[in-house]
């Protein structure tokens, strides 16, 4: 079978279908994750639905699909900081954020102001911090390369090459993100918005220690520097700088880190894909013998182990589990939409 897409849900994906017992193929014409390669890696389920309406009634969703990480991690050997995150603002952001946790049934724990300065020395005088447990995070280029180590162990063989239909293959996965390249074979993907995302990276970690969430913006300890991002850029493709779109973002920096308002900065953008509904798809094509992986939106790290059960599912012919339905290709299509998000 081909896998079309060597991002998170791809690479997880292969290895899910070849312990299976599937004989899988990764078809990537880059062969570097794309959007996941360029992502902060925040597995963060509670503040994801406190803090963004498009996924406010997934909370149990997401969750499912973090408590599925620590078996993938031990799996593959990737590290997960299970530390936690911080929302660090104003007392008013503050308050909305709390609102925001209580609607989930969710709470966090106050930071002191000398605690939040040990974990992330020279943040801005005057905020206040909370601390979420269940939020964790990993590191996305190291996260890529354990996968694929694990899925080539497993068997699994990667080309260098786009995908443009099932041909004798058994399966066709498509996990192309925002690419256009298996529009014509697969018909959900025209469902697809692309998101073009870009993240600040500085070169001084500046201490970092946990991942934050703040006013605008996030910040984590990324490898070789601080991650600061991100913008979200509806109906865009290409991965170029604009300094416009990223002059709030470097605003919402500073008024984390007064320092970096003057710091330089590289960039580094990604194309994410998107459903109506801000949730994958995962399942069967309306195309005979083709499943979808994809349109994960800024959750793509997180989703990418219930994707891979979906789909796995799928392929063996079992049940999908719970979640399947809402995670279904075809429910934007005519009756789909509603049906699809039934019983939420």
């Amino acid at each position: 079978m081909i896998v079309a897409g060597a991002g998170a849900l791809g690479l997880a994906t292969a290895l899910a279908l070849a312990d299976a017992g599937c004989q899988v193929s990764v078809f990537d014409p880059a062969q570097r994750g794309q959007a996941s390669a360029v992502a902060a890696g925040m597995l963060a389920p509670v503040f994801e639905a406190a803090l963004d309406p498009e996924t406010a009634g997934d909370l149990d969703l997401l969750l499912a699909s973090r408590n599925l990480w620590p078996a993938l991690a031990a799996r593959t050997g990737i590290v997960l900081d299970r530390s936690g995150t911080a929302a660090a603002g104003s007392e008013a952001w503050l308050a909305r954020v709390r609102a925001g946790l209580g609607r989930l049934g969710q709470r966090g724990a106050d930071l002191p102001r000398a605690m939040l300065e040990g974990l992330a020395p020279g943040i801005a005088p005057g905020l206040e911090a909370l601390l979420v447990r269940e939020d964790w995070r990993l590191e996305p280029g190291a996260a890529l390369a354990a996968l694929r180590g694990a899925a080539q162990e497993a068997g699994v063989t990667f080309r260098t090459a786009a995908v443009r239909e099932r041909g004798e293959a058994d399966w066709l996965v498509a996990a192309t993100g925002a690419g256009t390249g298996l529009a014509e074979a697969v018909p959900e993907l025209a469902d697809l918005t692309p998101i073009k995302g870009q993240i600040l990276r500085f070169g001084d970690r500046s201490g970092l220690s946990v991942s934050l969430r703040g006013e605008g913006a996030y910040a984590v300890p990324a490898s070789g520097g601080l991650a600061v991002g991100a913008t979200m850029e509806p109906g865009r493709r290409d991965a170029a700088v604009d300094p416009i779109a990223l002059a709030p973002l470097v605003e919402a920096a500073g008024r984390l880190f007064p320092k970096l308002a003057e710091a330089t900065f590289g960039v580094s953008a990604g194309v994410r894909a998107a459903t109506p509904d801000a949730l994958p798809m995962a399942g069967l094509s309306r195309t005979p013998d083709v499943i979808l992986a994809t349109g994960a939106r800024r959750n793509g790290w997180l989703l990418a182990p219930l994707v891979a059960k979906v789909v796995t599912a799928c392929v063996m012919g079992r049940d999908a589990g719970p979640y399947a339905a809402r995670l279904d290709p075809q429910r934007f299509g005519a009756g789909g939409f509603g049906a699809g998000r039934a019983g939420r």
